[in-house]
């Protein structure tokens, strides 16, 4: 007695199997398709990359100039005096890494997202969520470290870097990259309409001026010196700023695990809301 052939057929992307298995089970592994694709968008319109670096380098030349002379020297890291503009550049590096990140990871994933509906398409090949998710947050990586490599540069030639230690800055830039990349994509998939992204300027605008960008961190009140010690972006700034000046210690160790579990972090609830909102 002869049986037909079982025939098993793949579910359809909306079924509740791929709803049910955690979005780390769909991929992972082709997460460079959607890099090599925005290198192949952008290399046409390089100049909008290009541009997100000025910012940061007009603040340094306009500090070193103006209030650099006003200012004289503050006290560093490790209570070292050093000049103010030493003081602020690290900074402004840190901030250079955000900027690249966030950036990218917000409005342009948001037009991917809503509008063009270019993941849409790339869910009917072999690429997951997750590799979305790993693609897009690593492509926002690379344009903030563009920037902080520049920058480290522009820093270097002003005489701006005063310890080995600073060969770990790009590194670290790359850590603040993911961390803000992955919270930044996270939130995007949260939002409803551009006008949600004033937003994400009420959150860049204070962690940039009030992360010890611009002065120690002791200038600051007591209770106000712990609501930014607990700001990613001070972490970020305290960390590239050690390295910088040569002032390492101990708890550099906590900025490095502060920035990581917070991508990591990031990256998980990316990946679950991409999961969410293409597969349903």
């Amino acid at each position: 007695m002869s049986t037909a052939p079982q025939v098993t057929t793949r579910p359809p992307r909306g079924t509740l199997v791929a709803r049910v298995l955690p979005p780390a089970l769909l991929g992972g592994r082709r997460a460079g398709r959607l890099v090599e694709r925005n290198l192949l968008v952008y290399r046409r319109t390089w100049i909008v990359i290009a541009s997100g670096f000025f910012e940061p380098l007009f603040y340094l030349l306009s500090i070193g100039v103006g209030i650099g002379k006003l200012v004289g020297t503050v006290t560093g890291p490790g209570g070292q005096v050093i000049s103010y503009t030493a003081f602020v550049a690290p900074a402004l590096l840190a901030s250079s890494a955000m900027n690249g990140a966030i950036y990218d990871a917000t409005f342009n994933i948001f037009h991917k997202l809503k509008f063009a509906k270019i993941y849409d398409a790339v869910l009917a090949t072999p690429v997951g969520v997750t590799d979305v998710a790993l693609g897009e947050i690593s492509w926002a990586l690379i344009r903030g470290t563009i920037y902080s490599a520049v920058f480290l540069l522009v820093m270097a030639v002003l005489g701006l870097v005063g310890s080995v230690w600073a060969l770990l800055v790009l590194p670290v830039a790359v850590l603040i990259g993911f961390a803000f990349a992955a919270v930044g994509m996270a939130a995007t998939s949260y939002m409803r309409s551009w006008q949600d992204f004033d937003f994400v300027q009420l959150a860049v605008l204070p962690l940039f001026l009030f992360s010890a960008t611009f002065y120690p961190l002791t200038t600051y009140p007591p209770a106000l010196q712990v609501i930014v010690q607990l700001t990613p972006l001070y972490h970020g700034v305290a960390l590239v700023r050690a390295l910088d000046t040569g002032a390492v210690g101990p708890g550099a160790l906590v900025h490095v695990l502060y920035l990581a579990v917070m991508g990591v972090a990031g990256l998980a609830v990316t990946s679950r809301r991409l999961g969410h909102l293409l597969l349903r």
